[in-house]
């Protein structure tokens, strides 16, 4: 539990880069998430960023995963609450948490790579959009893509479209490529 919560870390470091990157005319660029634009991505991980860390503290989020969480700056929404996510992350309670969340209720292990997973993709999303992957952390994407591969993969929550069939890509592509083919972008 202890390394997937340091991946959190990262990743929400890894995206804290990307969304400081995103100007005004960047937030309507369309992402390879199918429908969304930029901040409609960000908004979807603000929000859940606040779920996540209302669950772990037994507090409520404020608002529904889909409200507007952006409000007029951005960037300072997306730091505000990467601040409490990771907060909440990090109390000494998690480890044997459960933690309710649209899936269901979930022993924290679960529901932090589930977390780990969205705030890396779709901050991966938010950079390809921007046309700024170099700010992707390719050394997690290899992390999170290894530990997908070798638990059960995510088959199980390709038939409700939470995520699209894998697509083929090259072999030597780069990592944050890679998770993304493996989660079904095409772009």
């Amino acid at each position: 539990m202890e390394i997937v919560i340091g991946q959190i870390d990262r990743a929400l470091d890894m995206t804290g880069k990307i969304v400081d990157a995103v100007d005004d005319g960047g937030l309507t660029a369309s992402t390879p998430c199918v429908d969304w634009d930029v901040r409609t991505v960000l908004n979807h991980v603000v929000g859940g960023m606040h779920i996540f860390a209302a669950e772990l503290s037994g507090i409520d989020p404020g608002g529904a995963h889909e409200d507007d969480w952006l409000g007029a700056d951005p960037q300072a929404a997306y730091a505000a609450a990467a601040e409490i996510d990771r907060a909440a992350w990090h109390r000494p309670d998690v480890p044997t948490a459960t933690v309710h969340i649209g899936l269901g209720a979930l022993p924290a292990p679960a529901a932090a790579l589930i977390h780990l997973t969205e705030v890396l993709v779709h901050g991966i999303d938010i950079a390809v959009a921007i046309d700024r992957p170099d700010l992707a952390d390719d050394a997690l994407s290899a992390e999170l893509l290894t530990t997908m591969r070798d638990t059960d993969g995510i088959d199980a929550f390709r038939a409700p479209g939470v995520f699209g069939a894998e697509v083929a890509i090259a072999a030597d592509a780069p990592a944050h490529r890679k998770l993304l083919a493996y989660v079904g972008r095409t772009r």
